[in-house]
C-alpha cells in the first residue's frame, strides 16, 4: 500500500473514522493493528524481521534501566545493536560485502565466483532500525526512561505514517503523544488534509512527471551528452527526488495529523540553503540530527547532551578537543552514503558532501569578509551548483557512468552544444521558478499585514483548488517512492 493510491486514502480514512469513535485505551490497539495492515500489504512475512527487532529493544532497554552495572547496561546496548545492526547488514548489505570481496580476492588472483543471492530487502527496514537504535541508546544515555508497555512502544516503532521513508522519529518525542492522546480539533484535522494534499500534488503531479524525463535522460549514451545536458540531469533529479521525499513526509505528517499526533517537519525547501550546513538542517532533517546525536560526535568523543535539529555541524567552542575532525567527517558521510544504498555509488554521493563541508570550513573566515548580498547570494549558488552535481553519482547506473558524466563538465567545447530536446530545459527552468516562487508565496504569507490577510486568503483557496483538482487528475499508483528501497 503506497500513499499516492486511492487504496491508501480508504485505508487512512477507516482508520481516522474508528479512532475518533474509540476511548483512549483501544487507540492503541487501532494504531497497532492498523499499522501491521499497512505494513503487510506489501509482504507480511517481514513483519516477523520487525516486530522481532521492537521485542529485542523493549526488554533489552528494561534490562539497562534495571541494573546499575555498568559492564551489564553495556552489553544489552550491545546485544540490541548487533540485533538491528546485524538484520540490516544482512537484508540490504550482504551481497554488496560478498560481491566486493570477491573482486579482491580475484585481483589477488583467487579465482572465486560470488553466490547468487535472492536477499529481498525489507522496506522501511533502514528508518525504523535507526529509530529502534535511537531508542535504546536514548535509555542507555539516561536520556529517557525505558516504556514499560510493550504495545505503546510497539506504536512507535510501527506508526503506519512514518514506517516506510520516515522521518526518523525519537521516542521523546512520539510516545508522549501515544499517551496522551490529544482531543479532535478540527483545525488540526483540517491542516492534515491540507498537508495530505500537498504531499500528493508533489508526488502525483510533480515528481512523477519529472520522473519519465529523468529516467530517459539518464538511459542515453553518455556521448550524446554535453556538459550542459549533465548539468539539467543533475537539477531534474534534483527537483524529483526532493518533491518525491517531501511529498512522503509530508504525507505523514498529514496522515499523523489527522489524529492530532505531531510529526516534525523533514524538509524546508533546502534549496534556497547558502551554506552546507544550512543545506542539512533543512533537507532530511530526521536524519541529518540522527547522524549527528548517534555517530558523528560519538565519532568525535563527544557527548550527547540533548536531541539536536539537524546538521553535521558542531559548535565552535567545541572544535578544539575534537580528535579528528576531517577524518569523522569523511567516515560519517561515507556512512551515511551506505545508508542510503549498498553501491559505491552512494559513498561518493556521501563523501562529495564531505568535501563540501570541508571546503565550506576551509573558506568560511574568507566568506564572513564579504559584502552581505554577495555572501547570501554566493553562498547560494555554489552550495545549490555543487548539491545538484552531487546527485550524479546518487542517480546514476555505475561508478563508470558517474565519471564519465562529471568528465563532460571539464571541457568548455560541451558547453557549446545541446544533446537533448529544448522543451527539457524549459521544463528545468519552469520547475526551478516554482520551487522558489512556492518559497517566497509562504513568506509573504507568514508575514502578510491585517489588510492583506483577506487576499491572501483567497489567493491560497484558489491554489488548494487547484492543486485538489489537479490531485484528482494524476492520483494513481503508477511508481513507488525513491526512498523505499532505502
Amino acid at each position: 500500500m503506497i500513499f499516492n493510491s486511492v487504496t491508501y486514502l480508504v485505508f487512512l480514512l477507516i482508520f481516522v473514522l474508528i479512532y475518533w469513535t474509540l476511548p483512549k485505551f483501544p487507540r492503541l490497539w487501532l494504531i497497532f493493528i492498523f499499522s501491521i495492515i499497512f505494513y503487510g500489504f506489501w509482504n507480511a512475512g517481514f513483519l516477523l524481521v520487525m516486530l522481532l527487532s521492537t521485542v529485542v529493544d523493549y526488554y533489552c532497554a528494561l534490562c539497562i534501566d534495571n541494573t546499575k552495572i555498568q559492564k551489564n547496561k553495556r552489553f544489552f546496548l550491545g546485544f540490541s545493536l548487533l540485533i538491528n545492526l546485524g538484520l540490516l547488514c544482512y537484508f540490504k548489505y550482504l551481497t554488496f560485502i560478498m560481491g566486493n570481496a570477491v573482486h579482491v580476492l580475484n585481483f589477488f588472483g583467487l579465482e572465486v565466483q560470488a553466490p547468487i543471492l535472492e536477499i529481498v530487502l525489507p522496506l522501511g527496514i533502514s528508518f525504523y532500525t535507526f529509530e529502534s537504535i535511537s531508542y535504546i541508546v536514548d535509555v542507555y544515555r539516561g536520556f529517557i526512561r525505558p516504556e514499560k508497555n510493550i504495545l505503546l512502544y510497539g506504536c512507535f516503532v510501527t506508526f503506519f505514517p512514518k514506517l516506510i521513508a520516515g522521518p526518523i522519529l525519537r521516542a521523546a518525542e512520539m510516545l508522549p503523544q501515544f499517551i496522551e492522546q490529544p482531543k479532535f480539533r478540527l483545525d488540526v484535522f483540517v491542516s492534515g488534509v491540507r498537508r495530505i494534499l500537498y504531499g500528493l500534488f508533489l508526488k502525483v503531479v510533480l515528481a512523477d512527471n519529472i520522473a519519465p524525463i529523468v529516467d530517459n535522460g539518464f538511459l542515453q549514451p553518455i556521448s550524446s551528452l554535453s556538459a550542459l545536458d549533465v548539468l539539467t540531469l543533475a537539477f531534474l533529479f534534483g527537483f524529483q527526488i526532493y518533491f518525491d521525499f517531501s511529498a512522503y513526509s509530508s504525507i505523514a505528517i498529514g496522515s499523523a495529523r489527522l489524529i492530532g499526533v505531531h510529526i516534525p517537519e523533514n524538509f524546508n525547501f533546502p534549496y534556497i540553503s547558502s551554506s552546507p550546513r544550512e543545506f542539512w538542517q533543512r533537507w532530511h532533517i530526521s536524519l541529518s540530527s540522527w547522524i549527528r546525536d548517534y555517530l558523528y560526535l560519538p565519532l568525535q568523543g563527544l557527548k550527547v547532551k540533548d536531541r539536536s535539529v539537524g546538521g553535521l555541524s558542531i559548535d565552535q567552542k567545541n572544535e578544539k578537543i575534537l580528535r579528528s575532525p576531517a577524518l569523522a567527517l569523511f567516515l560519517t558521510w561515507a556512512i551515511m552514503g551506505l545508508w542510503h544504498g549498498a553501491s559505491w555509488n552512494f559513498v561518493i554521493w556521501g563523501l562529495l558532501h564531505a568535501l563540501l563541508i570541508t571546503v565550506y570550513r576551509l573558506t568560511k573566515n574568507y566568506i564572513t569578509k564579504l559584502p552581505s548580498f554577495l555572501r547570501a547570494f554566493g553562498g547560494w549558488l555554489f552550495t545549490l551548483i555543487f548539491v545538484m552535481l552531487a546527485w550524479i553519482p546518487f542517480r546514476a547506473r555505475t561508478v563508470e557512468d558517474t565519471i564519465a558524466m562529471y568528465s563532460k563538465l571539464f571541457s568548455v567545447q560541451n558547453y557549446l552544444w545541446l544533446g537533448m530536446r529544448e522543451n527539457i530545459y524549459i521544463i528545468t527552468t519552469l520547475v526551478f521558478i516554482f520551487i522558489i516562487s512556492a518559497y517566497f508565496f509562504r513568506k509573504i504569507g507568514s508575514y502578510a499585514v491585517k489588510d492583506s490577510r483577506f487576499i491572501f486568503l483567497v489567493a491560497n483557496t484558489l491554489l488548494m483548488t487547484i492543486v485538489i483538482l489537479l490531485v484528482f487528475v494524476f492520483i494513481r499508483p503508477i511508481s513507488q517512492f525513491i526512498y523505499f528501497q532505502f
